[in-house]
């Protein structure tokens, strides 16, 4: 039963790991702030879970147990809601996507480009969207 929990503790463990490492390459190849941020947000709570998920595993029925479940459901709760706060932030003071041209590759065609649909709302009309 050890040896089993061992394997899946280190299974956590590298999974954990590998998420994290997959969201800083996408801090570093995503082109604008909430690509990056998404990245960033969404693989970091996945890979914190992921990490403690394997230390529970591995530190037993203890008070140790207990303390890694209340940082799981703190990190849980408050990483998503950062991420939210800070692109509803980047939002409110008019941070734009970029469009910054892709390299593409020969042998892929031009996609056709979709048109502009009419204002749906009082608010898109305002902003000129």
């Amino acid at each position: 039963m050890d040896l089993l929990l061992d394997y899946a503790s280190g299974l956590l463990l590298f999974l954990g790991c590998f998420f994290m490492l997959t969201g800083a390459i996408g801090l570093l190849r995503f082109p604008d702030f909430y690509s990056r941020m998404h990245a960033a947000g969404v693989t970091d709570t996945l890979a914190t879970i992921l990490i403690i998920a394997g230390l529970m595993l591995t530190a037993g029925w203890s008070l140790a147990l207990f303390k890694l479940a209340l940082i799981m459901l703190f990190i849980f709760f408050t990483s998503p809601t950062a991420s939210h706060a800070l692109a509803r932030s980047a939002q409110l003071c008019a941070l734009r996507l970029t469009h910054t041209p892709v390299e593409k590759h020969p042998a892929e065609e031009p996609r056709p480009v979709a048109q502009a649909s009419a204002p749906v709302s009082k608010m898109e009309t305002a902003e000129g969207t």
